[in-house]
């Protein structure tokens, strides 16, 4: 499904990055206010030092940052480099899905299958969406929010399940529904086994990532898992290593999963039919 030509690979990269942009800047919002309960709609966005509400100039995505200087026009206090980061990123998961999911051949295609692909886009612009804020709330509080990860759960089933169904495409669901039992099931026995190396938030989000996961193959989903406990265990053998954790140390598991989801989701056909391969299965 990767596009085929660079006129259509160009023009994804602009609708793409243009539109991460700006959700990136709205997942800016979601990440500061969700952890606490707060509304992501009012009150208007403000500098955090002196409490001055943004105008809709300063609130460009990275070019107002640019244009500041990276501080608040009214009291000057610096802006976190975070925000434009968050944009850029967004933006850069945007282009890269749409040329992952959009074929060059889209708009010669049969109108069953050209909704089936805008279906699917949409369905893993929004995963790449709550990946980038629930990544970055885990890390700074070490909490997954069910305001952001079970939501995933039905917008997923019924964007994917629409694609699914307008194709005809029944086995997609259900390895969809396949993969949401067995990741769920396999995360909830160990944090069953060992609670203090796995928050309950981890077998929620497990769930998820397993619907969208499995909706796309069993590669993906074998990929997807295993690089998620690869990373993870890379990471923390280099924070001790480091001396940043103790052994008994934890780190935020949340970030490898959706990063581990990622890898599955961009290279775990190709891995998974080179492993079958090398194993003469194939």
């Amino acid at each position: 499904m990767i596009a085929a030509s660079l006129p259509w690979a160009l023009a994804l990269t602009v609708l793409g990055g243009g539109f991460g942009l700006l959700i990136g800047s709205f997942l800016n919002v979601v990440v500061h206010r969700v952890p606490d309960g707060l509304s992501i709609v009012s009150p208007p966005s403000a500098c955090p030092g002196c409490q001055t509400e943004i105008k809709a100039y300063d609130n460009v995505p990275v070019l107002s940052w640019l244009a500041l200087r990276g501080k608040c026009r009214t009291c000057r206090e610096p802006i976190s480099k975070r925000y434009p980061l968050v944009e850029i990123t967004t933006a850069v998961f945007f282009v890269v899905a749409a040329i992952r999911f959009l074929p060059g051949a889209l708009l010669t295609e049969a109108p069953a299958q050209m909704v089936a692909h805008l279906l699917t886009l949409v369905a893993f612009l929004y995963l790449a969406s709550i990946s980038i804020a629930l990544g970055l709330i885990d890390v700074d509080v070490h909490r997954l929010p069910d305001a952001i990860v079970l939501p995933a759960y039905a917008v997923g089933a019924t964007l994917l399940g629409a694609a699914s169904a307008v194709t005809g495409d029944w086995a997609a669901l259900g390895r969809a529904a396949a993969g949401l039992a067995i990741l769920g099931l396999f995360y909830f026995i160990v944090w069953f086994v060992y609670p203090a190396g796995m928050g309950f938030g981890d077998v929620k989000l497990a769930g998820a990532l397993g619907l969208f996961l499995g909706w796309l193959g069993w590669g993906p989903l074998a990929v997807g898992a295993f690089s998620a406990f690869l990373l993870g265990g890379l990471i923390s053998i280099a924070l001790i290593a480091l001396k940043r954790i103790g052994r008994k140390g934890g780190i935020p598991f949340g970030p490898w999963m959706l990063a581990g989801a990622w890898i599955g989701i961009f290279v775990g056909p190709a891995v998974w039919h080179g492993y079958l391969t090398l194993l003469g299965l194939v």
